[in-house]
């Protein structure tokens, strides 16, 4: 186990649902990745963020997809694009399952 933070760190990570409405190739990544946006409703609105999923997931089949994501990280350079977003998910070795609601929800709820 990591460092235990206390409840006021943890309540700084702004977590949200958004659905995933545009997947591109992302070739100048250093390791295979897509370039993602999710929108995470009117008042967050579209982010985007560079994602190393490409082993489990098609970008067809991510579309249309909620997921959960950090979105109060700054924003980070990755080759020649800047990623607004950290998605969330399980990773074992090289291989990331994302974390998703177990139903439709509406985006831009919060995760607590």
């Amino acid at each position: 186990m990591e460092e235990h933070i206390s409840w006021s760190d943890f309540a700084k990570i702004d977590m949200r649902v958004g659905t995933v409405i545009e997947v591109n190739d992302f070739p100048e990544a250093r390791k295979p990745a897509y370039q993602v946006h999710i929108d995470f409703g009117e008042a967050i609105g579209v982010k985007k963020t560079s994602a190393q999923i490409t082993l489990k997931y098609k970008k067809e089949d991510l579309v249309g997809l909620q997921v959960i994501a950090v979105v109060n990280f700054p924003k980070k350079q990755i080759a020649n694009f800047m990623s607004e977003c950290l998605i969330l998910g399980a990773v074992n070795e090289k291989e990331v399952t994302l974390l998703q609601p177990t139903g439709k929800v509406t985006n831009g709820l919060k995760i607590s």
